[in-house]
């Protein structure tokens, strides 16, 4: 009989990692006495909804010799209820609260693959890997937070296989959706008292509470500020009595009437002038109006620099910005004031973060709206009050300046952008790193319009992202015509793949001291029809932002592993081959699953495929872990390449489970000229065999650059010195002829 997939996937992990099945194999990790606490202190609410409704599991099945067991999202059992002859059997097997289940310990079990799978199962019987659980019948699944799918724990039930059934799985399906139903009831809850309490006392909003007769039951902070009254003032009298609100108020109580969006203007209590925005709404309980509800938004500062506008329909709800239809509307101003010489000068830059998309779609629109928030509160210092920083939408921004000084003024603000936003932004715990292709247009001597002002700064961002991303270009008219070529070249690139236009160049990687050639590297071409042979920098960042890489990625990974297989076939010494993956392959969820069913497909042995990331990918340090350690787990090779060129941290460094670091080739490039890129060498192959790591050297062009590496230590070199980037064949007939 066929198991479930992840029933064999596991007992296929037990038989790789040389598990006895007739052995007996316990938990070896726990949580100490004030961990457990602290663990089960922080699941209280948790433990307690899951309690309750497992112990009504546990009285529905009354008689039948069951235990229901609850794990944290680690798997550390919390909880371990029911059947007592079945407890102290497992408590012998050292199964007791605090234990962590984890397949690489206990083997197939049903804690860490029902935390594993988005639906209920099983394991029963001869399903388990260990024949001492073959007597025993078990049912598990996860629960979650259902509107953010985060992961809570575990619930699951084990009896004796004598007892199996069916019906058993749907119970506990059952059981885990009221549990968390009820889970999110409380946290939904929670979510409303917290927000009624920052509604009154936090809001930056005042806000008024009458009853049925218009006696004024609630007055909050921000409404004595904005008014100038005192809340001991206001409290008990009938808000029908105001000279500013009494006629809303009367209309809400008499006659069930919502205002919404009035402006009110009045004097505060120090004869300043106020403007709000006034909204009032009957309370109804139970079908009857019990009171009447008003709230003021203070909109003064709004108000006076932007009389003119509407400012609700002129800003962006997430950043607080200024938005697209407010900038054109600007720019329609400054055209006519520059040709009458009212203003001398203006210019556009028109920033787009880099690697936005990846972030958006890999960590969600939370962490993508929180760090739009962030961009925008990094760039604001950089903004005179003369200048326009609004959010054109997505992650796109612009930066209207006028009357500067020269155009090095405008440069030097571009600069300063660029380099704020090379820094890592923060996001919920987590180090996201975007950085900024920024299109600089002056405006001309010659009258243009709105639209074309525009253009030649979106243009020149294009170009930017084009040269390599995280800089500044400036708009000349040279640029359309490239912006032309560049959209023709995507279009192509979208019929690459079926025409199969892509080739394989491979270039060798040489041991230092022994001379040996240990590997390859596969680097993609493109074989353009009309264009000739295309390097990578002409095409891959146009496949980033068509979403064509991951595909590319797929083909580059599979061809390669093909052709290492049939090296080896032919009798060649086997070589370890290194492929590339995409900042959006390796940040897929499915990246391993995709290595694995290469290899499969391939019949290339895992220790022969090198998977290399940049820096760059790392920057989620606990994703990143886990996926190594499971590619790490196929079998594969791991090398962080470009090293020295992004924002690892040496503490996760030493952490991810990696084999090779590939030192970058600007480093080598001045290696025997700038005595500082030397240390910077020597630290890092210092650093890398500290860490048992093998150090490949990059670019290696000269015999005085691989004479200075071999002094450091270095282990592999990689570069023109031993030879281009070539096809296989001619890699065949010039470095990797077969054994005889």
């Amino acid at each position: 009989m066929t198991h479930p997939h992840y029933i064999e996937e596991a007992n296929e992990f037990c038989r790789n990692a040389g598990m006895d099945p007739h052995e007996l194999s316990k938990p070896k990790n726990f949580l100490d006495d004030a961990g457990f606490q602290a663990r089960s202190c922080s699941y209280k609410e948790i433990l307690s909804v899951v309690r309750f409704f497992s112990e009504k599991l546990l009285d529905s099945l009354a008689g039948t010799p069951i235990l229901v067991v609850v794990s944290d999202a680690n798997g550390y059992l919390l909880s371990v209820e029911g059947d007592e002859t079945i407890k102290s059997t497992i408590t012998e097997l050292g199964i007791t609260p605090g234990s962590l289940f984890k397949i690489e310990d206990t083997g197939t079990n049903v804690v860490s693959l029902s935390l594993q799978q988005p639906h209920p199962i099983s394991i029963i019987g001869d399903q388990h890997y260990h024949t001492f659980l073959h007597g025993i019948a078990c049912y598990g699944s996860a629960f979650r937070y259902i509107d953010e799918q985060q992961l809570l724990g575990s619930l699951s039930i084990m009896m004796p296989i004598d007892f199996q059934n069916p019906l058993f799985l749907s119970m506990l399906a059952q059981v885990v959706d009221t549990i968390e139903r009820e889970l999110q009831l409380r946290k939904q809850n929670r979510k409303l008292l917290i927000l009624n309490q920052i509604m009154l006392s936090r809001t930056r909003n005042g806000i008024v509470v009458t009853d049925e007769e218009g006696i004024t039951l609630e007055f909050n902070e921000f409404a004595e500020q904005l008014s100038g009254n005192t809340r001991e003032d206001v409290i008990g009298r009938n808000i029908q009595d105001s000279p500013l609100t009494g006629g809303y108020f009367t209309e809400v109580l008499r006659n069930g009437t919502l205002f919404e969006n009035e402006e009110l203007k009045f004097l505060d209590g120090t004869g300043n002038p106020v403007v709000c925005l006034f909204d009032a709404q009957p309370i109804y309980e139970g079908g009857t109006m019990i009171g009447a509800f008003g709230q003021f938004r203070d909109i003064t500062d709004r108000y006076l620099l932007q009389e003119q506008y509407n400012y609700l329909a002129f800003h962006d709800d997430l950043t607080g910005l200024p938005n697209r239809r407010f900038l054109n509307k600007q720019i329609e101003d400054v055209i006519p004031k520059l040709a009458d010489g009212r203003i001398r000068n203006a210019a556009l830059l028109f920033l787009d973060l880099d690697r936005f998309k990846v972030i958006n779609d890999n960590f969600g629109h939370s962490y993508g709206d929180q760090l739009l928030q962030q961009v925008s509160r990094r760039l604001l210092p950089y903004v005179r009050k003369s200048d326009v920083l609004a959010r054109m939408g997505g992650d796109e921004f612009i930066l209207l300046l006028t009357d500067f000084n020269s155009s090095d003024d405008v440069m030097a603000v571009a600069r300063e952008m660029c380099g704020i936003l090379e820094e890592p932004i923060v996001v919920n715990g987590r180090e996201l790193i975007t950085t900024a292709s920024i299109g600089v247009a002056l405006y001309p001597d010659y009258p243009i319009t709105k639209e074309q002002f525009l253009l030649n700064a979106d243009n020149a961002m294009y170009e930017a992202k084009s040269l390599g991303k995280n800089r500044f270009v400036v708009h000349t008219p040279e640029l359309l015509e490239t912006m032309k070529a560049e959209s023709s070249l995507t279009f192509d690139l979208r019929k690459a793949l079926e025409n199969e236009e892509f080739i394989l160049h491979y270039q060798p990687q040489v041991h230092n001291w022994t001379g040996e050639l240990v590997g390859f590297e596969a680097l993609v071409r493109w074989k353009h029809p009309s264009l000739g042979l295309l390097p990578p920098d002409r095409f891959i960042d146009l496949a980033e932002e068509s979403g064509l890489i991951t595909l590319l990625g797929e083909w580059v990974l599979e061809e390669a592993c093909k052709q290492n297989r049939q090296w080896q076939d032919e009798g060649r010494t086997p070589v370890k081959l290194s492929v590339n993956l995409s900042a959006q392959q390796f940040l897929t969820r499915n990246i391993v699953g995709l290595v694995r069913s290469v290899l499969s497909r391939t019949g290339l042995a895992p220790r022969y495929l090198v998977i290399e990331i940049t820096e760059y990918m790392a920057m989620d340090y606990n994703y990143a872990v886990d996926v190594l350690r499971d590619l790490k787990a196929l079998g594969v090779g791991i090398s962080i390449d470009d090293f020295g060129t992004g924002y690892s941290s040496l503490n996760h460094l030493k952490n991810l489970p990696i084999d090779y670091i590939k030192i970058d080739k600007s480093f080598v490039d001045e290696l025997t000229e700038d005595n500082n890129d030397a240390i910077i060498v020597n630290a890092i192959i210092s650093m890398a065999h500290s860490l048992k790591k093998e150090v490949i050297a990059e670019g290696v062009e000269t015999a005085e650059q691989l004479d200075s590496l071999k002094l450091q230590h270095c282990d592999i070199s990689q570069g023109f010195l031993f030879g281009k980037p070539l096809p296989a064949a001619r890699i065949e007939s010039s470095y990797y002829l077969p054994n005889t």
